[in-house]
């Protein structure tokens, strides 16, 4: 197992602008997609963008691809 020095106990990396952002996702460049939403955007080390669909399933961002959706505005 890795060592990553901004995990720990009392520490977590600093989240980028895409966590909290709507996105839509598809897998193996099919047609059909699903939407979710970023629940993990790491701005440093280790790196990782987390996305949790609306089916309730997570996935890294390296197992599918996926595109922002508009922000709605208020």
């Amino acid at each position: 197992m890795d060592l990553v020095t901004t995990i720990g106990f009392d520490r977590f990396p600093q989240q980028g602008v895409y966590k909290g952002r709507r996105v839509r996702v598809c897998f193996n460049y099919e047609a059909c997609s699903i939407d979710g939403t970023v629940i993990r955007d790491d701005a440093e080390e280790p790196g990782r963008r987390i996305i949790q669909l609306d089916d309730g399933r997570v996935v890294l961002s390296t197992e599918c691809r996926y595109q922002p959706l508009p922000v709605k505005a208020n």
